[in-house]
């Protein structure tokens, strides 16, 4: 048989440029006619021109891509382009929200001041006598008191028998009163008040600050409203609590009988007739009440106490019985004389307590018109809150 050309041996290159057929591998050769018929000879032929068909094809092919390639290509460097606006916009974009965020917290600090001055200006015109009298007629105030140390400073002799055995406890208590303390200002308490109200009639007064001449506004120092009251504690010596009591099948009667029975003698001492157990199921909680006065006393150094029931025995918590009420209650205004503000401190370098140091020694000479300073606080940046309480 002839030559003849198998597809699968056949591999096209789609990246070079076209070629002839000759220098793509493919020739053409006159067959021995003894060798070859006529019929396979037309058909050789025929199967060379779909060859040559399909290579045609192909090189159209491959020039289609070549141009969709260009076209890629001008695609991507313009989207490069597009994309280096898109990130200078966004930069430019970052730039404008920084400094819209300077000026609004610059904005913030002059509104803060300005309603400072608005505060101060009504302030001058209320009545602070009317306006606490209107507080306590139309206001409840409603404040949780905070855990805190308890001192004994003193007991007073008590003239009444009390037949009860109570302990009473009486607690003088005053609220500490905020005070927003802004940015570039200082608060400046001195031992001599004379030093603070001459230097706060002068208005303004001029502060060398690291051979920095500064004029700052000498204000005078007003506090928001306080409270403070007197809370009386009666410990009672007839009553104790318990807690932790074990549920039980039982009925309630049966339990307060039992609550009874167990703390008429008690292994510790004291105890006694019992006048009425007062019994909460749901809070597991009991309150005994005691014939005899000062039967609870015994139970202040029990924080336990044994319950048996059924055979077997409980520890149950017992503290002593309080009631209390508030006395005295007064609304007050705090004002210093012996303290001044400072405003319109400029911005510096230095940390805040180098600047504040530096304040305090200005402060301090008689020669500034100063004297001793108790406490000084400024703040650079931000604000601060400083309390305040009522001298006693």
């Amino acid at each position: 048989m002839g030559p003849f050309l198998n597809e699968e041996s056949v591999s096209m290159d789609f990246t070079s440029p076209p070629l002839s057929l000759k220098d793509n591998g493919f020739s053409t050769t006159t067959p021995d006619p003894s060798s070859t018929s006529k019929d396979e000879m037309e058909r050789l032929n025929e199967e060379l021109k779909k060859w040559k068909e399909r290579v045609e094809k192909a090189e159209k092919a491959k020039a289609d891509l070549l141009l969709c390639k260009l076209s890629a290509d001008e695609e991507y460097d313009k989207a490069q382009e597009e994309l280096i606006k898109l990130e200078l916009q966004e930069k430019q974009h970052k730039d404008i929200l920084l400094s819209r965020d300077i000026h609004e917290r610059e904005l913030c600090v002059l509104n803060q001041e300005n309603a400072e001055l608005k505060r101060e200006i009504e302030k001058l015109k209320d009545d602070l006598v009317e306006c606490s009298s209107e507080l306590l007629q139309h206001a409840q105030i409603k404040k949780k008191i905070a855990e805190m140390k308890m001192k004994f400073t003193d007991m007073e002799d008590v003239k009444d028998d009390y037949p009860d055995m109570n302990t009473h406890c009486v607690f003088s208590v005053s609220t500490k009163i905020p005070f927003r303390l802004n940015q570039n200002q200082a608060l400046l308490t001195f031992e001599d008040e004379q030093v603070a109200q001459r230097l706060i009639k002068m208005g303004k007064h001029t502060v060398n600050l690291d051979n920095k001449i500064a004029d700052v506004r000498v204000k005078p120092f007003t506090l928001e409203m306080g409270i403070k009251f007197e809370l009386h504690v009666t410990i009672s010596g007839k009553k104790i609590n318990v807690s932790e009591i074990p549920e039980l099948s039982i009925p309630e009667d049966w339990m307060r009988d039992k609550l009874e029975l167990n703390f008429y003698k008690s292994e510790q001492g004291g105890g006694g007739d019992v006048a009425n157990v007062n019994y909460n199921k749901q809070s597991r909680t009991a309150v005994i009440t005691f014939v005899r006065p000062g039967a609870a006393n015994a139970f202040v150094r029990c924080a336990e106490y044994p319950f048996l029931v059924h055979g077997k025995r409980y520890r149950l918590p017992v503290s002593p019985h309080t009631s209390a009420h508030f006395e005295k209650f007064q609304v007050y205004c705090g004002i210093s004389k012996k303290t001044i503000l400072l405003k319109g401190i400029q911005e510096m370098e230095e940390d805040e307590e180098s600047v504040q140091d530096m304040i305090e020694i200005h402060f301090q000479k008689p020669s500034n018109s100063g004297g001793e300073i108790e406490k000084i606080k400024y703040v650079s940046k931000g604000v601060a809150c400083v309390c305040f309480e009522e001298d006693t």
